[in-house]
């Protein structure tokens, strides 16, 4: 990073234990709103400033509602944790009112459809997406010990927003998740041999409390890369987990094999797991709990989904016809 100025902010997110990708995110807009106030020096600007800032995303860039939130957040960051001067609690701007569109959902004969199509290699994991209503990150960052065969469960650790979570795992799948184990078991004792691997990455400071975890067999990760790879944060040889773009190619092609005319993404599958859970009568609290939500409302959109096709409401056209 060529900027002194943002990778003093990436250094102080990173002690300050931000996700990887939040710090990606938070710089990117601290980046973008320097640009826009003609790089002057944040220090020198403050909340007139940041309510143009805001506003011109919502007014010239349309931007969606989250992703103002996301800006807003990281111009906040910025101003309270790096400069210590925090803004204005009561800021004036145009908010974006985009509408929410509802999810994309299959039925269960285009998932069927989806999922015959999906490549072998990937079959697995994309499974687990729809029958665990895994996000995509969750799903390729499980570690082997995260399968619990007894009581046919998956341990979600560090999901979104930093929560723990068991979902449930379909029996079905107890056959191919051993030889996926087989697989990783046959990755580690190749990687044991290597002099110069220094074990799987473990979050925030397990690697301090937990010296040995590193080269423990059950941390490291249930979709493992084909190859090993330097761990830029510490620039050592570790194994990491499969790329989530893999896997997103995946379903595209799949969908287009299978001729599916709808916009079918990895959560996709997450959100026909909800809907499916619910057409089958499970309770909205229980599929709250699968899904990770904090808050109902985020759950109910899949009973929107549900009563998109106006189920008990007959056409007038009916009748005519």
């Amino acid at each position: 990073m060529k900027s002194e100025f943002l990778s003093h902010i990436k250094e102080t997110m990173w002690t300050r234990r931000y996700a990887k990708r939040t710090i990606e995110s938070y710089l990117y807009w601290i980046k973008a709103y320097i640009i826009f106030i003609g790089k002057i020096h944040p220090n020198d600007c403050h909340d007139k400033e940041v309510e143009k800032f805001l506003s011109y995303l919502s007014n010239n860039l349309n931007l969606a509602p989250k992703s103002q939130a996301l800006a807003l957040n990281s111009v906040n960051y910025l101003y309270k944790h790096i400069l210590i001067k925090p803004l204005s609690l009561e800021l004036r701007f145009n908010k974006s009112r985009v509408t929410p569109k509802l999810p994309t959902v299959l039925t269960t004969t285009e998932v069927k459809a989806l999922l015959t199509a999906v490549n072998t290699n990937n079959l697995l994991l994309c499974q687990l997406m729809y029958g665990s209503g895994l996000r995509l990150m969750e799903a390729v960052r499980l570690r082997v010990q995260d399968i619990n065969f007894d009581y046919h469960c998956i341990e979600v650790w560090n999901g979104k927003g930093g929560k723990h979570r068991t979902v449930t795992l379909a029996p079905e799948l107890t056959e191919a998740l051993k030889n996926q184990i087989s697989q990783v078991s046959a990755y580690y004792v190749l990687d044991m041999k290597n002099a110069d691997y220094s074990g799987v990455y473990l979050p925030f400071a397990l690697a301090r409390k937990y010296p040995s975890a590193a080269k423990t067999f059950n941390w490291h990760y249930l979709f493992p890369s084909n190859r090993l790879s330097l761990d830029p944060e510490v620039n050592k040889l570790r194994r990491h987990h499969i790329n989530e773009t893999v896997i997103q190619k995946a379903i595209k092609v799949a969908s287009i094999k299978s001729n599916i005319n709808k916009n079918v993404t990895c959560h996709t599958l997450r959100h026909s797991f909800a809907t499916h859970l619910l057409q089958r009568g499970a309770d909205i609290r229980t599929v709250q709990e699968q899904l990770g939500h904090s808050d109902i409302r985020t759950t109910q959109i899949y009973t929107h989904v549900i009563e998109r096709g106006a189920n008990g409401v007959t056409s007038p056209l009916s009748a005519l016809i």
